[in-house]
């Protein structure tokens, strides 16, 4: 039970494949974190709201998923991340469904979320999402291969 109140008060998670409910509105789908939270009631739809407007996903709430493209499924995945106002942001593969273009995008809103302060870890394949990164650490058959600080967007320190 202590566990779960940490994860729900203190993390936010965004998933690869999105795990947003299908006969759901985009609204509904981000207050869902907020029900098992101590957050009133009352401000669930007003903080939902407000994490859609930070992802630019505002003119789509009464939307349901299969009424959206890849990158605004992610866009709404990661309001849902925001909603409990977690310090910690685990982003697995949160690239991986989407164009170049897309996926440079939801990169950076994730780069102002760590600017903000969160502690933000993405575990990704993709070289073009690991350049947001200040710090790589690389994993192979289960060990820590490397572990390197860079300078932000691709660039490593010597």
């Amino acid at each position: 039970e202590q566990r779960a109140r940490l994860r729900n008060r203190d993390i936010g998670f965004i998933f690869q494949a999105f795990h947003l409910l299908a006969r759901t509105t985009v609204l509904e789908n981000v207050i869902l974190p907020l029900a098992y939270s101590s957050v009133p009631r009352s401000q669930h739809a007003a903080r939902a709201r407000g994490a859609l407007s930070r992802v630019g996903m505002s003119h789509r709430l009464n939307h349901i998923p299969s009424q959206l493209s890849g990158g605004e499924r992610q866009r709404v995945a990661i309001a849902r991340a925001l909603v409990s106002d977690p310090k910690l942001i685990l982003a697995d593969e949160p690239t991986g469904n989407l164009d170049t273009k897309t996926g440079a995008d939801v990169m950076k809103t994730i780069d102002e979320l760590h600017s903000e302060g969160r502690t933000i870890i993405v575990v990704t394949h993709e070289h073009g999402a690991a350049a947001y990164a200040g710090r790589i650490i690389t994993i192979k058959d289960g060990l820590i291969s490397a572990d390197a600080k860079q300078e932000r967007h691709g660039h490593y320190k010597k």
